[in-house]
């Protein structure tokens, strides 16, 4: 069996250019048929195609359109899809997976729609059991979280170019402040509650660099892989 790390992060957080370092680094100590860099959602997959019209509106104009559970599936499809069309032999004969963006994804993003204490807990377990029970993609063996304070992840954003829309116009997550602020909030909250480990991406009010950033993720993976 091979080993899966996931880097999430709330939007702007750098996760993408994160997850690239971290693969190239380990490509180098690991060598590169032991390596595997993937993403969700898979934007390149048809099974991604009902997370497109979530984000792009096209079920309600707001991310409180659709409930947790009901987004939850359509993420779960694409992470299944993407398991049994394209890592599934390399994971199970050893290989080293490094994912941008899992499960955990929704955990945060989903749970800010649920507002009742017990609720939120019976969606969290129900999401886990779904994933890496009843569907049976792997359970993440090292999960960093980039945390990175809110109004320095809006900053970043501003300019970005959304996937979805292809320009500079928001998905239905993006352009809804409030429930982004929400999203970090629920995962610094998570991220204490399973064990995650937390990378700062601020110091002194200051961004930290890049590499720096990735250099201690590089020692949290070689200590646990």
């Amino acid at each position: 069996m091979g080993k899966l790390i996931i880097i999430e992060g709330t939007d702007g957080s750098g996760k993408q250019t994160q997850t690239e370092l971290l693969y190239k680094k380990l490509k180098e100590i690991k060598g590169e048929e032991k390596v595997k860099k993937i993403s969700f959602p898979n934007y390149e997959s048809r099974a991604s195609e009902p997370v497109k019209m979530y984000l792009a509106g096209e079920f309600g104009k707001t991310a409180e359109s659709v409930n947790a559970y009901a987004a939850s599936v359509l993420y779960s499809i694409d992470r299944f899809a993407s398991f049994k069309t394209e890592w599934e032999e390399f994971y199970n004969n050893g290989g080293i997976v490094i994912s941008d963006r899992y499960t955990i994804s929704n955990m945060i993003h989903q749970v800010p729609k649920i507002l009742d204490e017990k609720e939120k807990e019976k969606y969290l377990e129900w999401l886990v059991d779904l994933e890496w029970g009843k569907i049976g993609i792997p359970k993440p063996d090292i999960v960093f979280f980039l945390d990175i304070p809110f109004e320095f992840s809006q900053k970043l954003m501003k300019n970005r170019e959304n996937k979805i829309t292809g320009g500079k116009k928001k998905d239905i997550h993006e352009k809804d402040g409030n429930y982004l602020k929400n999203a970090y909030e629920t995962a610094k909250e998570l991220s204490v509650k399973y064990g995650w480990n937390v990378i700062s991406c601020v110091n002194r009010d200051k961004l930290r660099v890049i590499e720096d950033i990735n250099d201690e993720m590089i020692k949290i993976t070689l200590e646990n892989i």
